[in-house]
């Protein structure tokens, strides 16, 4: 285990990485316990207020985030500084996310639907820094032999072709596809050779004119909503709560 760690975390300079996504993590678990726990009206935890203002938890996340971005940039690779700083980023990275809808919105969606895409996003930027902390470069480009390394060509071409196939992935709109394909080429592949989502700018594009690829686009689509839709949702409420029920709007009666 001693060796492990050693030629796996500390040579490389990895351990910086391990603490950030320990405290990004451990902070958005500690943060949605407490704030499940407020909404149950459980424990001794309340919303934090100043002057009648709710001030959500993004606020000092941006502030830890700031600190923990320029005091990593400020410290020495291999000093106990960067290693603090990488974990107050973590933290303060971990409560931005846990809003990232409230940011993405500009209103307080926490327990809404719109609120899930804290929790997606949080999941995919957990499972992309432990695919670079388990070895994986940027592009798909690691572990290079001495002759792959003389072959700058050949290394050059192999990542333009895999952004490339994130980039076709992205606007056939399969974002966690393209996000995971950057560090994972056949992911990128398979995303780019696939037929598009209906509403993705390559399905405008090019199955305007193509009415049986449109459909055969939208009945894949549909599914594939089908199938994942209810396990997504499923672990979307076990991570992060179950949102409030929509309000049911009655239709307006108009007087005559």
């Amino acid at each position: 285990m001693g060796h492990w760690w050693e030629r796996n975390i500390l040579e490389p300079g990895k351990l910086p990485l391990l603490l950030a996504l320990t405290a990004f993590v451990v902070t958005f678990v500690v943060t949605r316990v407490i704030t499940r726990l407020i909404r149950a009206g459980k424990g001794p935890f309340g919303n934090v207020k100043a002057g009648g203002l709710h001030i959500h938890h993004v606020v000092p996340g941006v502030l830890l985030t700031v600190v923990g971005g320029f005091g990593a940039v400020a410290s020495d690779r291999h000093g106990a500084g960067v290693a603090i700083a990488a974990v107050v980023f973590g933290m303060g990275v971990g409560l931005v996310l846990d809003e990232f809808a409230l940011i993405l919105h500009l209103d307080d969606v926490y327990w809404t639907e719109e609120g899930r895409k804290s929790v997606e996003v949080v999941v995919v930027t957990a499972a992309l820094v432990g695919l670079l902390l388990a070895g994986f470069a940027p592009f798909g480009v690691n572990d290079l032999s001495a002759e792959e390394l003389q072959d700058r060509g050949t290394v050059i071409a192999n990542i333009g072709m895999n952004f490339l196939f994130s980039l076709i992935a992205l606007s056939k709109g399969k974002t966690r596809v393209a996000l995971f394909g950057v560090i994972v080429p056949l992911v990128a592949m398979v995303g780019a050779v696939r037929l598009a989502r209906p509403d993705s700018y390559w399905a405008r594009r090019f199955y305007g004119r193509r009415p049986r690829a449109r459909a055969k686009a939208t009945l894949r689509a549909y599914r594939h909503d089908r199938r994942w839709a209810g396990p997504r949702r499923a672990l979307q409420d076990w991570i992060g709560g179950k949102p409030d029920p929509r309000p049911v709007r009655l239709p307006d009666r108009h007087r005559h």
